[in-house]
């Protein structure tokens, strides 16, 4: 079995974060979410990963390389334009011949891995493999009907009219019986050649279709909301680690990492926090589920629920949260203007100004 990592996509919902920076490569916990499927795939056996690159490519494969720091070897896909799922498919045809492979998007994040997916794709083999998930906004996904039996009977891609709020999570296994399918689709009402056309072709061609609930976490983290829901739900998880200078006048309460290099002095950390490596905290508080990224700085300020990219600097800041903060990026309080009032006032008036 191999694996189709799609790490193509302009990631306009991240916007201006991706304008400079691939959406997959964006990190939760300090981790690009572009890792945390890699090592999914790793865990579950598969050692032979194409992936499916377009205007980001050198800044992943620079950071992913040949693979090998995953324990995978890895095989880049060049796609001019993101055309759709299924099309990703398309032209990779020769990458993945006859085998069996997993197709994981890769800005999507899953909790509990794919071991046991991919251990029963493997026993039973049906044409197709889909995961599936409950969710409140189904026409932003695509759906899957179901029969009282529990099989897939038909699935749409964002329709505006849902017949079940289950929604295809970002992975999916294949037999080799999709490439014929992939290559009789004509592209949708958004100009896209759909995963959701494919395996519904197999479906009408009498090919097997299996599903399964997911009872772990997923999230698509296309945007700053999810972003930040899946780096709080990471950072439940860490143990607190202490590698950098703490001063006397410091208080770490809860989860906190502090990585090597790093200098917290006259500062209060309430985790679960991660501070990354050659990082300044100097007189500032730091509240639950903040990832701050190496070579930062922090000074008298105080932010919480946030990601704070490589190289930001916060100075004088009261107060942050809830925000997705880039690279290099530079936040300090905006200049002190002296207020003053304008008045025009007849004989005998009377004015009450608040100060």
């Amino acid at each position: 079995m191999k694996a189709l990592v799609l790490a193509g996509g302009s990631g306009t919902r991240l916007r201006p974060i991706t304008h400079t920076s691939a959406k997959q490569l964006v990190p939760v916990a300090n981790k690009p979410v572009l890792f945390y499927g890699l090592e999914a795939i790793a865990e579950a056996g598969v050692r032979e990963v194409g992936i499916v690159v377009g205007e980001t490519a050198a800044e992943i494969k620079e950071v992913v390389g040949d693979g090998s720091a995953f324990g995978l070897e890895v095989t880049y896909i060049h796609q001019e334009a993101p055309k759709g799922l299924a099309h990703a498919v398309l032209i990779s045809r020769e990458y993945l011949g006859d085998d069996d492979f997993v197709m994981y998007l890769g800005d999507n994040f899953i909790i509990g891995g794919i071991t046991e997916l991919v251990t029963r794709f493997r026993s039973d083999r049906p044409a197709a493999q889909i995961m599936l998930t409950k969710v409140s906004d189904p026409s932003a996904f695509g759906i899957a009907e179901l029969d009282v039996e529990g099989r897939v009977v038909g699935l749409e891609e964002k329709p505006e009219n849902p017949k079940s709020d289950l929604a295809l999570v970002g992975v999916y296994l294949f037999s080799p019986a999709v490439h014929e399918a992939v290559t009789r689709l004509k592209p949708s009402w958004r100009n896209e050649l759909e995963i959701t056309d494919a395996i519904q072709w197999l479906l009408d061609h009498g090919h097997r279709v299996e599903s399964s609930l997911i009872d772990g976490y997923w999230k698509d983290t296309g945007n700053v909301t999810d972003m930040l829901e899946v780096n709080r739900l990471v950072l439940e998880s860490v143990e607190p680690s202490v590698l950098g200078t703490v001063d006397e006048t410091s208080e770490l309460i809860g989860r906190v990492v502090i990585e090597p290099g790093v200098e917290v002095t006259g500062s209060r950390i309430i985790g679960p926090v991660i501070v990354g490596a050659g990082s300044q905290v100097r007189d500032s508080y730091i509240g639950p589920y903040t990832a701050v990224a190496g070579d930062c700085q922090v000074i008298d300020s105080e932010i919480e629920y946030s990601i704070v990219l490589r190289g930001a600097s916060i100075r004088g800041v009261r107060r942050i949260e809830a925000s997705l903060i880039g690279r290099e990026v530079e936040v300090t309080p905006a200049p002190h203007v002296p207020k003053a009032h304008r008045l025009i006032l007849g004989d005998h008036s009377k004015v009450q100004i608040s100060q």
